[in-house]
Order: structure tokens, then C-alpha cells, then sequence
């Protein structure tokens, strides 16, 4: 242990150092409104699952941006952020066996190696997304917090420098980010600045910083690296009941996340491409979920329109607390003016599994197998 720790050494007893750490991010994300943080997202069952992952914090929300999952050996690694896909990384830990992500915050004392969430509600890829709804970690901070666990965390699991390079080369990172910050573009009271973008010149601003803080987790040592999509989000309760379109959705939004998705493409080749021994992969999700707003019957669901709780704002928003949901949440797409039920999850979920159409190139079983 001498390699590791000498390595990794503060003036501070890292047990202590990391526990004061955690406890100032949640003494300051505590002074965010309970509204924007901990309003329902899913079904009553998930919610139930998660509450149990979550060992009673109330301030760490699964959205927009980087939660992490650690397996050992060829066992399925590390993982995201909104979504778009944070409960599908329950549905792929259930695959390899693992138990769920437990969140970062929610921790007391070292993290076991079987996972963590780094994810934070209402973030995005620009550090100013999700201000206007509350404190929030932003993707930044996030990996912050990730290169922290990195550094005063796994060494006490592993003797030297070189076993935990070989642990993090095994995992497998899955981020779902970006929905948010489209959202704070389609109203541009929130974000004046964005205004002066037009959708080619934002779509390009976000990937660069993605690409940015996708070759940060490289150097610390993330190799898997699966990115979800921007999904349909012009199809969204509360956008089609603010927008009121003429059909199902509001195209005009949905090509906005389509020519993100075009860029993020490309750019998940050119990293995989340039940055040895990575893979880099693409949850294709946006047509498959668009899909099952426009026909719903053809995945099992009744209802694409309408959230499944009652919510704020007339459908536009989150759940109303202690207010019943719907009866039937697995015939729903929606769960709020926002979110998606777990049914959706787990058709985005199995097929990146084993599918060769959502994960591309490789999926998550070929993933766990490299």
C-alpha cells in the first residue's frame, strides 16, 4: 500500500477528508428548493427501488449527467446521468448482477466497488444549466467528484497505481446528459446569452465541451465510455402543452436534440479513433423513443400523451407530492411533465443490452466482455 498512498497522500486522513468533502456538497445542495430536487420521477415501484439506493439523502437527483457503476474483472464498470437513461443503469446492473449505484452524496465512509451515481438533477453539460431550478452539480463537478474517488478512494481497495488503471480500464461509464440545457434554449429568459446561437452553433458548443470532460475521464482512467442520445424532448409534456403543435410533438425542438445527436456521432468516432484503447459508444435512443410516443400499442403502452402523476402546472412539470399516480404506470410513457416511466427505460435498456441497434458499435454485453 505504500506505492498507492504515497501517491495519493493529503495532510488530511482521507476518510476524514472525503466524508467533509461529501458533507459541504450537501449542506450546500440542502439550500436548493425540495420541489426541484427530490420531485417524483417514476413509478411508484421505482421509486421505492431508488428510495433504497438513496439510504434517505433527499438531495441528490438522478439526471442530466455522470452516474457510475464499478464492476471487478470483466464485470460491468462505471456509468451516468437525466434522463433519459439513469434508471436504465439499474436494468443493466440487474444484467450483470450487480447491485444498484448507491448515490456519491448518500455515502458514510469508503464506497464498496460495485458502483456509484455522481448524477445530479436539473444539471447539463454548460456549468450554468440548471441554475434557475437550484443548486445542482454540473458535469464539471461531477467528474470532479469522480477523479476525487479516484484518487483517495479505490487506492484503499488496491496496492498500487497500476491495479487501479487496470480496475477503471474494466469499467463501464454510461452518461446521459443534455436534455436540460435544450430546454433552457427553447426559453432563452432563462439563459439570455444562448440567444445569440443559432441551433448548429449551440449544438457545437455543447459537444465541445463534452468532448472536453470525455478526454478528462480518459485521463483518469475511464476506457468504456457509452453516451445516451438527447431524446425526443419536443415531445414532452411540458413542451407540447406550452407549444401546443399541430401534431403529436414540436419537430422544430426535436430537430434541435437531432442535430446535437449528429455531432455527438461524430464525435464519439474521433475519440475512439484518437485516444488509445478506448471505445466509445452511442446509445442511439432519439428514434426508438420517438417511435413509441407515435405509436405506443406497438411497446405495450396506452398512453404517450399524458404524465402519470399529477403534477405542477397542468401537466408541465414534476409530480405533486403525496397525490396519487396513475393505476397503470406501465402503460404510461410519461411519469411527469418531464421524465419517462420505467416501462420506456426497460425498452431503451434490454436493447442496448444485446441489441445491435440502440449501442452501437458495441453494446453493453460486448462491453463487459472487452
Amino acid at each position: 500500500m505504500r506505492e498507492a498512498s504515497s501517491m495519493f497522500s493529503s495532510p488530511m486522513p482521507v476518510h476524514l477528508q472525503m466524508e467533509s468533502k461529501r458533507q459541504k456538497i450537501r449542506e450546500d445542495l440542502s439550500l436548493a428548493s425540495v420541489k426541484s430536487i427530490s420531485q417524483p420521477r417514476m413509478s411508484p415501484k421505482e421509486k421505492s427501488r431508488k428510495a433504497q439506493s438513496r439510504a434517505g439523502s433527499t438531495t441528490f437527483g438522478e439526471a442530466d449527467s455522470i452516474a457510475m457503476m464499478t464492476g471487478v474483472e470483466n464485470q460491468f464498470g462505471i456509468g451516468n446521468s437525466d434522463s433519459p437513461t439513469a434508471p436504465a443503469l439499474y436494468i443493466f446492473a440487474e444484467f450483470i448482477g450487480l447491485p444498484y449505484s448507491p448515490p456519491y452524496l448518500s455515502l458514510r465512509g469508503s464506497p464498496e466497488l460495485t458502483g456509484l451515481n455522481f448524477a445530479s438533477a436539473s444539471s447539463g453539460i454548460l456549468p450554468e444549466t440548471g441554475k434557475s431550478t437550484g443548486k445542482c452539480l454540473n458535469f464539471v463537478e461531477q467528474i470532479d467528484l469522480f477523479n476525487h474517488t479516484v484518487e483517495q478512494e479505490l487506492p484503499k481497495h488496491y496496492k498500487t497505481s497500476s491495479e487501479v488503471s487496470d480496475y477503471l480500464s474494466k469499467s463501464v461509464f454510461v452518461i446521459t446528459i443534455g436534455s436540460n440545457d435544450y430546454l433552457n434554449y427553447i426559453k432563452p429568459q432563462l439563459l439570455p446569452p444562448k440567444s445569440r446561437y443559432d441551433p448548429q452553433s449551440f449544438a457545437k458548443l455543447l459537444i465541445d465541451n463534452v468532448s472536453q470532460q470525455f478526454q478528462r475521464l480518459y485521463e483518469i482512467g475511464a476506457r468504456k465510455i457509452i453516451m445516451f442520445e438527447i431524446g425526443p424532448i419536443g415531445c414532452i409534456p411540458s413542451v407540447t402543452r406550452k407549444f401546443k403543435p399541430s401534431g403529436r410533438c414540436v419537430e422544430k425542438i426535436n430537430q434541435l436534440a437531432i442535430t446535437f445527436n449528429d455531432q455527438l456521432a461524430t464525435l464519439l468516432k474521433n475519440l475512439t479513433s484518437t485516444l488509445q484503447d478506448s471505445e466509445f459508444t452511442l446509445g442511439r435512443v432519439h428514434m426508438l423513443s420517438y417511435d413509441a410516443v407515435i405509436n405506443p400499442s406497438n411497446y405495450g403502452l396506452k398512453d404517450s400523451s399524458n404524465p402519470c402523476c399529477i403534477t405542477w402546472a397542468n401537466g408541465t412539470s414534476g409530480c405533486i407530492p403525496l397525490l396519487p399516480a396513475c393505476h397503470e404506470p406501465d402503460k404510461h410513457y410519461f411519469w411527469d411533465g418531464f421524465h419517462v416511466t420505467e416501462a420506456v427505460y426497460k425498452v431503451v435498456g434490454t436493447r442496448c443490452i444485446n441489441g445491435t441497434s440502440v449501442c452501437i458499435p458495441k453494446n453493453i454485453k460486448d462491453l463487459v466482455q472487452i
